[in-house]
Parts: structure tokens; C-alpha cells; sequence
């Protein structure tokens, strides 16, 4: 299986919508799909999601220094596979799988 870093950032606000002050010093986000009148405060909320989001990008998708130690046992021939653990891995896999299949 090969992974690739293709994971992207979520975006920012959408383009339809606007900001406003709602005097406090909250920013709020109002929709043009949203009923008239009608605001929503998710400042505290959004700037936690920048952080976290922040924090996520900059952790490695990958630990290449045991994909290295990994390829060298492989060349070295010391690399030894657990054909029981792969098959219980395998099994945990398929049951995890057909659990979160939804009901015909």
C-alpha cells in the first residue's frame, strides 16, 4: 500500500459568506443560506480548528527513520514476517470493515 501526502488543509470561510462584529469583540460568520436575522458565533470554535489544523500539518504522515531502519533489515535479510500476526491484522481488518458496512 502506498501512501502519498496528498491530505490537504481545510479551507477557510466560503466566499458567500460574510463577516461581521457582533460588538463584544466575537467575529461571527452569517450565510447567505442562513434565515434572516439569524447568527451563529463560532470564533472561539474556528480558532481552536486553525490550531489543531496547524498542529496536524506539521506532524509527519510518515517516520522515515523506521522506514529507513525497515528497508535496511529488508536488504540486510533480517527483515522477518509474522504470518500470524499479519493474518490476525487481516482478520481485525475485514471485521472492522464489515461492522461499519451499512445494514441491506
Amino acid at each position: 500500500m502506498k501512501i502519498d501526502g496528498t491530505g490537504k488543509p481545510l479551507g477557510s470561510v466560503p466566499a458567500n459568506a460574510t463577516r461581521t462584529s457582533s460588538g463584544n469583540g466575537s467575529t461571527s460568520s452569517t450565510s447567505s443560506a442562513t434565515a434572516p436575522g439569524a447568527q451563529v458565533d463560532i470564533s472561539g470554535m474556528s480558532s481552536r480548528l486553525r490550531e489543531l489544523e496547524s498542529t496536524i500539518a506539521n506532524v509527519p504522515v510518515v517516520d522515515s527513520a523506521r522506514v529507513d531502519e525497515i528497508k535496511q533489515a529488508i536488504a540486510d535479510g533480517r527483515f522477518k514476517v509474522n504470518a500470524d500476526r499479519v493474518a490476525d491484522s487481516l482478520i481485525e481488518s475485514v471485521r472492522q470493515m464489515l461492522n461499519t458496512r451499512p445494514a441491506a
